[in-house]
């Protein structure tokens, strides 16, 4: 490491360490998976598709030979996968010590989950939301363990209509994508508080990969627009290596503090190595979140910590 140039590198042995990462098998899903197990971490690698999770494994099999990896099926659109995810993982593992949230879809038309929630805050925020709360006690018995959600700078373009959460009377791609990416943060955040106030010693922190290039811009939409974003991809984007690092950092680093957020250290945030960064007011609007919180839990059925 140079000056404050942090890379993969840098992460502390990860032995012994229990590791879920969904999304795992693509883009910074699989940076951070195998980062993690270059570090000695048993990576859960939580993916929708068996075919592509059985190839990313295999992927990183070859390049860490002693890899421990776990492949687990996890549909973050579908509820009911979600609490089979949850209840086999907690029927086979004593421990989590690290839960990053990662997996998510973006600018995508107007789709439901399974559950009809508006595809991207349902699989972003929701799906998470559910995920978190089902393992929360598991978290919470890990000593010193962390719940790192992964969000965007497009927070910034992002507003919660508690009128319009199902994107039914207005929906924009775009728009709702930043309004998931908002959400994960007032969640990470409001996780934090209320991780605080139970005296917990597990940590809510959030990171963003900056403009990384991964699979996520090939499924926006039109023929025009995918061209464009693999375009940009070549000539604006960073590797998905090096946008794995914030996760990374917020996963395994010993001076992270809960509510902390990462992100690249370049112009706009971009690109460059991790540092810890400030996201918006909106983001840090407690109101917001407080308001956000039951509304998820009865969603999706879940409810955790103080239940409100």
């Amino acid at each position: 490491m140079t000056g404050n140039k942090w890379t993969a590198d840098d992460m502390p042995d990860q032995s012994g360490k229990v590791v879920v990462v969904t999304g795992a098998n693509s883009g910074l899903g699989y940076e951070t998976s195998l980062a993690l197990a270059r570090k000695g971490a048993h990576v859960v690698m939580a993916c929708r598709s068996r075919e592509r999770g059985e190839t990313a494994v295999a992927q990183i099999r070859r390049q860490v030979p002693d890899a421990s990896l776990e492949l687990m099926l996890l549909d973050l659109a579908d509820l009911t996968s979600i609490r089979q995810f949850t209840g086999e993982f907690q029927a086979n593992h004593d421990r989590l010590d690290v839960l990053i949230n990662n997996a998510g879809v973006m600018a995508i038309p107007y789709r439901q989950t399974a559950d009809g929630f508006e595809m991207q805050f349902g699989v972003n925020h929701l799906g998470h939301f559910a995920l978190t709360g089902r393992l929360i006690d598991l978290i919470t018995q890990t000593d010193e363990s962390r719940v790192v959600t992964v969000s965007s700078n497009m927070h910034k373009r992002g507003k919660i209509d508690f009128d319009n959460l199902n994107g039914e009377q207005d929906y924009s791609k775009w728009g709702a994508y930043g309004a998931s990416k908002l959400a994960n943060l007032l969640f990470a955040y409001e996780l934090q508080r209320q991780l605080a106030a139970a005296g917990s010693n597990t940590i809510s922190a959030a990171a963003h990969p900056g403009y990384a290039a991964t699979d996520l811009q090939a499924k926006t939409g039109s023929r025009l627009q995918t061209i464009v974003m693999r375009f940009s991809n070549v000539v604006f984007a960073q590797s998905a290596a090096m946008g794995a690092l914030p996760t990374l950092y917020a996963a395994a680093m010993p001076d992270v503090q809960g509510g902390d957020y990462y992100g690249p250290d370049g112009m706009g945030e971009m690109r460059g190595h991790p540092v810890k960064v400030r996201s918006n007011g909106a983001s840090h609007d407690r109101e917001t979140a407080v308001k956000l919180w039951p509304i998820s839990a009865q969603l999706t059925g879940v409810t955790y910590l103080d239940g409100k």
